[in-house]
């Protein structure tokens, strides 16, 4: 999976790739997400991390795919902004540490399949600070049998959520609200939704 995105960044530009994504502009532009040490979970081109550098944030990003991230490089010096960019790998990081008061994931976690995903909450959630927040993107529907046929061959281990999943898989660590969404869409995809979750104080 990972040779197969960096052939895609170095020798194309993936559907995904574009101009900071609407729900994160608007929480910043509204002062829900202010300015603090935030971090970018596969970020892909950096077109999420660039906005909030631009915005403010002292910004850290994450990509598994060297391409991607020689790309965000080069985006953010003709940007101006200043970027921590790292090639690392969200379900084993080596090269990220300390903790965050923004975390965002546009599209990662709803690929990865369910071993990595156990792996990656024990990698992510630790990032997090006290009263932290995460805001999560993802493909959500629930599979028709021969979606489940069809992923069952894909090299992403999978490609959306299922409704109710975040909940129960982030409830332990946050506190969460479902921002946006649509559901029930005519074509494929068939839905997405947008998590703002808030980590704990314990």
């Amino acid at each position: 999976m990972k040779a197969m995105y960096n052939l895609w960044y170095r020798y194309g530009t993936p559907p995904w790739v574009g101009p900071a994504r609407t729900s994160l502009v608007e929480l910043v532009s509204e002062g829900t997400l202010k300015p603090c040490r935030a971090i970018d979970l596969g970020c892909g081109e950096g077109d999420n991390a660039i906005f909030l550098a631009r915005h403010g944030f002292d910004v850290t990003a994450v990509d598994f795919a060297p391409a991607a991230i020689s790309k965000a490089k080069a985006k953010a010096a003709q940007a101006g902004v200043a970027v921590e960019f790292f090639v690392d790998d969200l379900t084993g990081l080596q090269h990220v540490a300390g903790q965050f008061g923004l975390l965002v994931d546009y599209g990662t976690f709803d690929d990865l399949s369910e071993p990595h995903r156990a792996a990656y909450i024990r990698n992510v959630v630790p990032l997090a600070e006290p009263g932290a927040k995460f805001l999560l993107w993802a493909f959500e529907w629930q599979l028709r049998p021969w979606e489940r046929a069809v992923t069952g061959v894909l090299p992403f281990g999978n490609i959306t959520l299922p409704p109710g999943y975040v909940e129960s898989t982030f409830a332990d660590h946050f506190d969460i609200q479902r921002i946006a969404g649509q559901s029930g869409l005519r074509g494929w995809p068939r839905g997405w939704a947008a998590y703002l979750m808030t980590r704990r104080i314990d």
